[in-house]
């Protein structure tokens, strides 16, 4: 059974959320900026709160987190209600997390508690990137584009679909949180390493390089914005790939934690321009064909192959292809995710593609 609702969740009747066992499974953006409390503390004072799951760190620490839980913890929960802030690409940790809940859900069968998502805006928007994996990609990642325009809520109607849910799963529309209305989606740093309005533009290619030896920035302010190494060579040379929507400068920062923590790295701060879109993805993989090319110690690692989940664009980045035709796949798949999304859309507004 799946419904999608339009009151807030302190307005549903359903007795689960009444009287049952509830377990809230959560993030730091589940602050309900109407009321000045979290979204757990309505079950709280209800008296009805079983559980919460909520990530392992500290909101800002540096490095990637996970939100923990088992089946144990999920054995005798009447209802789940998650809300966290997706980032609109399909390898971000905590919505991951949420489809691993779901398939722990499936495996309880008729004794899994019934779902709840209360849904929040997309910060990414409904700009469409990349290709639906074709071979075996990271676990807990529904097939969909590297940035798929789509909000939680719909991403757990696709998956439900995928795994075959027979559990209860019930969407309350961002439009109903106080939150949406009130503050920007990126207001409250999604993660540690999203903490910007600029970083979920970046993230659909910059998550990718995470799984190199080029860093991404992490441990510093500006994730995703800034890429090095402490093997790059100081300077912008002049036959670096650039790209509509945004400028390169050269820069140099030292991590404080991650890859190359207290070394010296050098590189480039992608710096997006207002006037045009920026396809993070194609730029990336441009970058990483570059790097490949004029630096020995860049190498990508085994993950990396899972993560990208697509033959043809490892044939470009192996220099076996052209960017033509890697960026022409791409356009193709970015056409038929969007035919595929739509059966799964809880709002009016369409995903689209950078032309």
């Amino acid at each position: 059974m799946f419904s999608f609702r339009t009151t807030p969740l302190e307005d549903q009747l359903d007795r689960t959320l009444r009287e049952g066992r509830v377990g809230c499974f959560c993030t730091q953006n589940c602050w309900d900026t109407a009321r000045r409390r979290w979204m757990y503390d309505l079950f709280s004072e209800r008296g009805n709160l079983a559980k919460i799951f909520i990530p392992r760190e500290a909101e800002l620490t540096p490095g990637t987190n996970h939100i923990g839980f088992d089946m144990e913890s999920l054995s005798g929960l009447d209802a789940v209600v998650v809300e966290i802030q997706d980032v609109g690409v399909r390898y971000f940790n905590y919505t991951k997390d949420v489809m691993h809940l779901m398939d722990m859900l499936a495996l309880l069968g008729d004794e899994a508690p019934s779902l709840y998502i209360v849904d929040h805006i997309n910060p990414a928007g409904r700009v469409v990137e990349g290709t639906i994996p074709s071979v075996s990609a990271e676990m807990f990642v529904p097939k969909v584009a590297h940035r798929h325009g789509l909000t939680l809520g719909e991403l757990v109607n696709l998956y439900s679909s995928e795994i075959g849910a027979t559990f209860p799963i019930h969407v309350i529309s961002a439009r109903a949180t106080d939150s949406n209305k009130q503050l920007l989606p990126w207001s409250i740093a999604p993660a540690s390493d999203i903490p910007g309005m600029f970083t979920c533009y970046l993230y659909s290619g910059g998550g990718l390089w995470n799984n190199t030896t080029i860093t991404p920035g992490i441990g510093t302010s500006r994730p995703y914005e800034y890429i090095g190494a402490p093997f790059v060579k100081p300077g912008l040379p002049l036959d670096i790939p650039w790209a509509d929507g945004a400028l390169l400068r050269p820069c140099s920062f030292t991590p404080a934690a991650g890859r190359y923590a207290g070394e010296r790295c050098y590189g480039y701060q992608i710096l997006l321009t207002p006037d045009k879109p920026y396809h993070s993805l194609l730029h990336t993989l441009r970058l990483m064909r570059w790097f490949r090319e004029h630096y020995s110690a860049f190498e990508f690692e085994p993950a990396f192959w899972t993560k990208l989940a697509d033959p043809v664009l490892e044939e470009y980045l192996r220099e076996n292809i052209s960017f033509d035709v890697a960026a022409e796949h791409v356009k193709l798949e970015e056409q038929k995710w969007i035919r595929k999304a739509k059966r799964y859309l809880l709002y009016d507004d369409q995903p689209y593609r950078i032309k």
